[in-house]
């Protein structure tokens, strides 16, 4: 391994920071770490590290760990030159490759009194980007909060990211060289065929989005679909959509907490990717809203995400600016959940792999529109989404996180399941 240490000065930042980062690490760099004063330190034939500013080093200081490097890299005060994606792999390695962490005790005296100083500070105001939210935890006023800081961001910004369907859920790849438009038609259809959806079946979709499985199981299926959101934005886009296709008598779209819905029972029940925002408290609300809400003997699909048993929630970074008060589990704890709320389940079918691909898709999309994303949201938002497309990523593909299709029934008074014990989807 090469060390640089470019610059008039003897060592630099780049010398005093070294001892600390492979003490925190437990080993050398795996990147190339480049700072305000000129000096380097890393492997030369790495991603590199850019930080710009002692700003970066005082939002480390009072935000350790992921929130602190993300609000220095949506404020430019910390930059990547090469491939960023490469250069989380690479530290994350670091950090999973060590036995455990060491004590603030033991760093401290690594770091150079100098350091110190330019790191020392109030703590500094938080990105503008960062969500601010107000009021207890997952209140309805507090959810269509949440909702609002992420969805409502402009259906113009996420018809830039997303495919004409505007599906902001995994996909489903079932051929080498799909296209993200066809492999997110292949997870509706395959939504679609769990459900068992005929002609003229009634439909709740729940948090329905831009309306992407709404109205695919009105146009192709012949469903009767009720979908709803809590963001006005979607609900304008979807209704838009649908008076466009001529399903208005086919599609009813409502601005509508789940908690709020009424008696009305529907043939089958879909929720894509929704049940992470509800909350680990209002979790067991949310499933029986589910099972409430379906006939006797019909199904309901819930697709969602999920995390390790030893990283529950949504993440620092994901919580403060992507998705405020996320929530997610392992797998079987929703399956529990769901099943405590009197649904049986029939299948669980894990999708991580595919939610790489569908974060990839997004990914490049989103760079060759980069300049128009700019200039829609700014610098600021643009980078964390960037932010959010590979770290997201990377997360399925190392498998931090995964996301499933749970399949369940409300079973009938006398205990019969209107489904086939042998299927194929």
């Amino acid at each position: 391994m090469t060390l640089l240490h470019d610059g008039p000065s003897t060592g630099g930042l780049a010398a005093q920071v070294t001892p600390v980062a492979q003490a925190v690490l437990g080993t050398e760099l795996p990147i190339r770490i480049r700072f305000w004063d000129g000096t380097e330190v890393g492997p030369a034939d790495t991603p590199a590290l850019v930080v710009r500013s002692p700003r970066a080093l005082r939002r480390l200081l009072w935000h350790p760990g992921e929130l602190g490097l993300a609000q220095a890299y949506v404020t430019g005060e910390i930059d990547v030159e090469g491939d960023l994606a490469d250069g989380f792999r690479r530290v994350w390695k670091a950090f999973r490759d060590r036995d455990s962490s060491p004590a603030l005790s033991q760093l401290a005296p690594r770091v150079p009194l100098g350091l110190v100083r330019q790191a020392l500070g109030t703590p500094l105001p938080p990105p503008d980007t960062q969500a601010r939210l107000r009021g207890r935890l997952h209140t309805r006023r507090r959810d269509r909060d949440a909702i609002a800081h992420h969805y409502d961001l402009s259906n113009e910004f996420y018809q830039l990211v997303l495919d004409p369907h505007m599906a902001y859920s995994c996909a489903y790849f079932t051929e080498p060289g799909q296209s993200l438009e066809r492999a997110q038609e292949a997870k509706l259809d395959l939504v679609c065929r769990k459900l068992g959806i005929e002609p003229g079946q009634s439909l709740l979709d729940v948090g329905c989005g831009w309306g992407s499985l709404s109205l695919h199981a009105a146009r192709v299926y012949g469903a009767q679909v009720t979908g709803i959101t809590l963001s006005a934005q979607q609900a304008e886009f979807v209704r838009e959509r649908v008076h466009r296709q001529g399903l208005s008598d086919r599609v009813t779209v409502k601005l509508l907490d789940y908690r709020e819905l009424g008696d009305e029972l529907f043939d089958a029940v879909a929720s894509l990717e929704m049940g992470e925002h509800v909350g680990q408290a209002n979790y067991p609300v949310y499933a029986a809203t589910l099972h409430r809400m379906v006939r006797p003997g019909g199904r309901v699909l819930v697709q969602q995400m999920s995390r390790g048993a030893h990283r529950p929630g949504g993440g620092a970074f994901i919580e403060a600016y992507i998705a405020p008060d996320m929530h997610m589990r392992p797998v079987g704890e929703t399956v529990a959940m769901l099943e405590q709320a009197g649904l049986e389940v029939r299948d669980v079918h894990g999708l991580r792999e595919h939610y790489v691909w569908t974060a990839q898709a997004w990914y490049e999309q989103f760079e060759e529109r980069y300049d128009q994303v700019v200039k829609m949201v700014g610098e600021e938002m643009a980078r964390v989404w960037r932010l959010y497309l590979v770290g997201g990523g990377l997360a399925f593909e190392e498998g931090r996180m995964g996301v499933d299709q749970i399949l369940s029934v409300r079973r009938t008074p006398d205990g019969t399941i209107a489904m086939p014990a042998v299927r194929e989807f």
